[in-house]
């Protein structure tokens, strides 16, 4: 599949502190990322780098085959930031008509049925929302815009549970039927995990890991038993996390597991379990260990 952006070897810092380093990351056409990190670990800096706001120190980004240059807005794109700087006084339904003139794809009637989906009143006033509802706005213009590339950064800010589900739901709903290319910037993997198809993993400002989710699921093991069963079984295995208590150990193992080693796991006292995608998010961030 053609790429509709590409990030080479891009770096950016900010003085002394390496904020992206040297960092390669691509999103095909039609497809769905999950941009995953914890705070201070280089998204929002790549965010803003992928929508023209600020100029990596190194490498380069192409959107749609054209070399971003300083000052550029890509055209494809659009940048649903955590925040944005909205005018308090204004209306919500003005907000969205002021989205609508820099979106070529907008959809109106779609923005009006999300906003009945949201109970979003468009006469109120964004001073007078709450942080959830705000998120909710900034959602409906992501969705409203239709752009080939809608990246959205912490999307669910503020949203109870029931809200979040209605997002997710929302936005398969309409990607399904109008496919383009998203990428969630979050935390929350779990939650994204049954949304995107790709993930990338960032931590201090460099992918740790780029892998399908269903990959993931395959391969992400959690392992309990006797410590020296565990050290000989895991022998060559990728480790990402490990625990002892007393003769026994714990430990997270990403690497595909046959039916033959269950079975040699199960004579040596092993247990197998699948690893829960936030355990292995938190495990692969405090270990730092991809590969």
């Amino acid at each position: 599949m053609n790429a509709i952006l590409e990030c080479r070897n891009v770096s950016k810092s900010y003085g002394s502190t390496a904020a992206v380093r040297r960092l390669d990351l691509k999103l095909e056409e039609n497809k769905l990322y999950g941009l995953l990190g914890r705070n201070g670990a280089g998204k929002t800096t790549l965010l803003n780098m992928m929508a023209g706001g600020i100029f990596p120190d190194g490498g380069h980004i192409e959107v749609a085959g054209t070399r971003l240059k300083q000052g550029d807005t890509p055209g494809h794109m659009c940048y649903v930031r955590e925040k944005n700087a909205f005018f308090g006084g204004a209306r919500i339904r003005e907000i969205l008509q002021i989205a609508s003139a820099f979106h070529p794809h907008w959809d109106a009637p779609f923005a009006e049925e999300l906003l009945q989906a949201f109970k979003l009143n468009p006469n109120k006033k964004i001073r007078q929302l709450s942080r959830g509802m705000e998120s909710l706005v900034n959602n409906i213009v992501g969705l409203a815009s239709r752009a080939p590339l809608t990246i959205f950064d912490e999307p669910v800010l503020g949203l109870d549970v029931l809200m979040r589900e209605k997002f997710y739901k929302l936005l398969l709903e309409d990607y399904a039927n109008h496919p383009r290319t998203i990428l969630l910037s979050t935390h929350l993997i779990d939650e994204i995990a049954p949304v995107v198809e790709r993930i990338y993993i960032i931590e201090s400002g460099s992918i740790l890991l780029s892998e399908e989710v269903d990959n993931i699921r395959m391969d992400a093991h959690l392992l309990q038993g006797n410590g020296e069963a565990i050290r000989s079984f895991t022998n060559g295995k990728r480790v990402i996390y490990e625990e002892s208590y007393g003769n026994g150990s714990l430990v997270a193992v990403y690497d595909s597991i046959g039916k033959a080693e269950r079975e040699r796991a199960a004579s040596l006292g092993i247990t197998i379990d699948g690893l829960p995608l936030q355990k292995f998010f938190a495990y692969l961030i405090e270990g730092g260990r991809a590969s």
